[in-house]
């Protein structure tokens, strides 16, 4: 009995070795935020140097027990932002008795705009009962949001408010038409919801208004403002390409180069020593066999040195993002050097996201024949908690750790066919049963006859 159970464990054991190397190397990961949730991982240029398909797709997060964590590739369109700055603003409870627009008429304001006084008549306090005035004169950039602190020991309250911007304190525009100030208990849990998102706005001034004009008043603390924050581009990086000469019959000149990696290419230069111009035309192909296809319009580089400097032309951009292996250059116009031009393709890199789903620790695996990841919707997933923590969130940063190999080259050699075993299996039944009848034809044939 045990001899059957290891000959049928074999192949299992074998399965599970072939999927622990159907990657050619790994990438132990190191999360920035324990219990993050979801992580995002920046890819190097040793990761593109790996990957073998174009669109990425040998490229994986696996867990401890070698099964892949939800992932996908962030969209290299969208940047990341910067976490938003904050900025205390001063703020005016409003009269309970006053109706209209025209906050300018009880209203005492510096030569500079800063709003100093809103009058109370009948006497006033830190108390918003016909809602606030907030003085963002001095702040520069757009507000997103509003964080509204107010006194603990309030009875529960629920607060439909209105947020209005105005330059003038007389016309109004509406940046919040119906946010919610939450705090409320049940069995010993407290929510609480004390920001209110805004169209961003640019105004000297915000009104809050309840909607409800009976609502309990309630007892502010403090009040900050969300400033939009500026996105950011990663920065950009370059490979740096020798070239060779190609001369065609004819006389036709190109300078062919090879790039080592599936990197997201999506601008180019030129770079010839000393001073120099020309027409230049790039084209791009992933296969030798291929032909060549242009990725950029034609465009002059130059490079002239003066006094120590040099101007130099700006990089061109490509129609897009490419991940050729193989790069030419034509010069046009009759243009030629002795010299083979440099060619300088720049990216930006790309990040990895994935959700810590499985048995820690995590590793990236690149580089693969056999293997290619399922995506997963991560896009949804990332825009569904900005809309709850602000538009700022990201997921928190991974590192790569050394790389070391996984599966090796043979990683990279596609798995062989599969056996159709339904038809073996018909065959041996089929044979088995011609040999069984011959059998008994036999037995019959030599069988003494009565």
């Amino acid at each position: 009995m045990k001899k059957w159970l290891l000959i049928l464990m074999v192949p299992i054991a074998a399965t599970a070795a072939a999927a622990a190397s159907d990657y050619a190397r790994e990438w132990p990961l190191q999360p920035g935020a324990p219990d993050a949730g979801a992580y995002r991982v920046v890819l190097d240029a040793s990761v593109y140097r790996q990957l073998q398909s174009p669109a990425l797709s040998d490229l994986d997060v696996l867990d401890a027990r070698g099964q892949p964590a939800p992932a996908a590739l962030l969209d290299p369109s969208r940047p990341a932002t910067r976490a938003p700055a904050t900025v205390g603003l001063p703020w005016f409870p409003l009269p309970p008795t006053f109706r209209g627009n025209d906050v300018a008429s009880i209203s005492e304001i510096d030569t500079d705009g800063r709003l100093r006084r809103v009058e109370l008549r009948g006497g006033g306090g830190p108390v918003a009962g016909n809602g606030f005035l907030l003085d963002a004169s001095a702040v520069e950039a757009p507000i997103h949001a509003l964080r509204v602190q107010w006194a603990q020991g309030q009875a529960p309250f629920d607060l439909g408010v209105r947020v209005s911007a105005s330059d003038d304190l007389r016309q109004w525009r509406t940046v919040a038409d119906e946010a919610h100030l939450v705090e409320l208990t049940n069995a010993g849990q407290r929510v609480v919801r004390d920001r209110i998102e805004l169209s961003p706005a640019k105004a000297r001034y915000l009104r809050v208004m309840p909607l409800d004009p009976q609502a309990r008043p309630l007892q502010l603390s403090a009040i900050t403002a969300e400033l939009q924050a500026p996105e950011v581009a990663p920065a950009w990086q370059w490979n740096v390409l020798a070239g060779k000469r190609v001369d065609e019959p004819g006389g036709a000149v190109h300078y062919e180069y090879e790039l080592d990696g599936r990197f997201p290419v999506a601008r180019a230069d030129i770079a010839l020593p000393g001073n120099s111009t020309g027409q230049w035309r790039i084209q791009a192909r992933d296969d030798a066999t291929r032909p060549w296809r242009d990725v950029a319009t034609p465009w002059v580089a130059f490079r002239l040195a003066r006094d120590g400097a040099s101007d130099a032309s700006p990089p061109q951009p490509l129609d897009g993002v490419h991940r050729e292996r193989f790069w030419r250059l034509t010069p046009l116009g009759g243009a030629r050097s002795s010299d083979v031009p440099q060619l300088r393709l720049g990216y930006r890199p790309e990040a990895l996201v994935f959700v810590a789903s499985g048995q820690a620790p995590f590793v990236l695996v690149a580089g693969s024949a056999r293997s290619s990841r399922a995506d997963a919707p991560i896009g949804p997933l990332v825009d569904a908690v900005r809309a709850q923590r602000g538009a700022s969130w990201e997921p928190a940063v991974a590192t790569l750790g050394e790389s070391r190999e996984r599966g090796g080259a043979s990683a990279l050699t596609p798995a062989p066919a599969p056996r159709d075993w339904k038809t073996w299996l018909l065959w041996a039944l089929l044979i088995a049963g011609a040999a069984l009848v011959g059998g008994f034809a036999i037995s019959l044939m030599r069988k003494p006859a009565q």
